[in-house]
């Protein structure tokens, strides 16, 4: 077995990238057509909000010397400190500012994306919007004057390609890196999502807390530049037992620099579920909204307006299908029993959200074996899911309450829709006492379920 010092392999999750144009890659749809022209018109989310109110002057951001805008923003944007993760390998906007000793820094709360790097000129924001999809920003950390800025083309060369259907949306991704956070690309790369085995996972992130016996790829640096013997090398002969169930990260860097001393695995596995999810609403509201403007556009030619065709209803429940299996972590990777965060994010995540008469809430992380206690993701919530187009949410509610049923777990789910019956994969990792709790969750939390 070749051994390595410990850490490696790089989890980009890049807020921002370089330029391209509206025409998006590998099939993706042009979003500057009709209707969405994600560059032409203004958005509508907490960030455009924030900009408002500090350009009007009712908020001024306030800088501190180390970190600059970053605690005042987070604070305006209720974004906790405590999702702090940590990505050492050179994956963003400013990849000179970003290395195993300076790692960047992501905040995130249901809606919101907040990346911060030691010394650098700006801090970058993404944020689910009701009708665009992903909008993302910068904040320039200039101590006189504060500018958030829009970005509509440099950041789609990462977050508008195949990897995020072609729309605006977020990447997670897992590859290895040299000492100076540099990818080795040549050793392969993993795009992650909930799905992903645990051995591929947190590839060139700092990960703290304990998960038991399995490895996972987080905290490992490669202590040799690119070569030869580095391209030839077999990833799975890399040893990276030293990475693993660290709780302190001082050994690694400064923690002392940034805001939190921790990149709790607990906030890792929520932030990659959410990025998932977040990509899939994305998908589901701008194709929604194509497939109608196309009706709209053809009813017109034909002098037929009102009629509803059946491309479209399929067009949208497909779609619809793909946000609902990604809702009840369909395919999501078993993970490895008990999972302890080193922070107190767990505890506080596990407060938010709406509770029921007994106190339940989609928010209650289970860590053991599954991701949460109550397997359907609390961001039917947020506003970005509640602005779906009313043909797209009610195809959502439809598929799940047909989910919900009470039903054998081999079972093939079938669904009612306006065209007739059709049926979609079951979900056989749901029990029956999941179901009932679910359902009676959400009847008294999500507005419309009832309905």
């Amino acid at each position: 077995m070749i051994f390595f010092r410990n850490r490696s392999m790089l989890l980009g999750f890049a807020l921002l990238g370089n330029t391209i144009s509206g025409q998006l890659f590998a099939g993706g749809a042009d979003i500057e057509r009709k209707p969405v022209e994600y560059s032409k018109r203004q958005g509508d989310n907490p960030v455009t909000r924030l900009k408002a109110k500090m350009e009007s002057g009712e908020i001024k951001l306030t800088y501190q010397p180390k970190v600059g805008y970053l605690p005042s923003l987070l604070e305006n944007l209720k974004v906790p400190v405590e999702t702090q993760t940590l990505v050492f390998s050179k994956t963003s906007l400013q990849r000179n500012r970003i290395a195993p000793k300076t790692p960047r820094a992501i905040y995130f709360n249901d809606d919101i994306y907040v990346g911060f790097c030691k010394y650098g000129e700006v801090l970058e924001i993404s944020v689910a919007d009701r009708e665009l999809g992903t909008e993302f920003y910068t904040l320039s950390q200039d101590r006189e004057k504060p500018q958030l800025v829009r970005h509509t083309e440099s950041c789609l060369v990462c977050h508008g390609a195949s990897a995020t259907h072609g729309l605006p949306g977020h990447l997670i991704r897992s590859v290895y890196t040299d000492e100076d956070g540099t990818p080795v690309l040549s050793l392969g790369s993993h795009r992650i999502d909930t799905s992903s085995d645990w051995n591929k996972r947190f590839g060139g992130w700092y990960v703290s807390g304990k998960h038991g016996e399995d490895s996972h790829l987080g905290n490992l640096i490669l202590n040799e530049r690119l070569s030869d013997r580095l391209s030839n090398l077999a990833p799975e002969k890399i040893d990276n037992s030293d990475g693993q169930n660290v709780i302190d990260l001082q050994r690694y860097f400064d923690t002392t620099q940034y805001l939190s001393p921790h990149s709790d695995i607990a906030a890792h596995l929520v932030l990659t579920h959410q990025a998932h999810i977040h990509n899939l609403i994305v998908k589901l509201n701008l194709e929604t909204q194509f497939a109608l403007h196309e009706e709209r556009e053809l009813n017109r030619e034909l002098k037929d307006e009102g009629r509803r065709w059946e491309s479209t209803r399929r067009r949208i429940r497909n779609h619809a299908t793909e946000l609902v299996e990604g809702i009840f972590f369909c395919e999501e990777a078993t993970l490895p029993g008990k999972v302890e965060g080193s922070s107190k994010f767990a505890v506080e995540f596990s407060k938010q959200g709406p509770k029921d008469s007994r106190g339940r809430t989609l928010k209650s992380l289970a860590l053991s074996n599954r991701l949460m206690t109550y397997p359907c993701s609390y961001l039917v919530y947020t506003d970005s899911f509640q602005s779906l187009p009313s043909e797209a949410k009610a195809e959502v509610y439809r598929q799940m309450k047909s989910v919900l049923r009470p039903k054998k777990s081999n079972e093939e789910i079938v669904a009612p829709s306006d065209a007739g019956a059709f049926s979609f994969p079951a979900t056989p990792h749901l029990t029956e006492q999941d179901r009932i709790d679910i359902d009676a969750i959400l009847k008294e939390t999500l507005p419309g379920w009832k309905e």
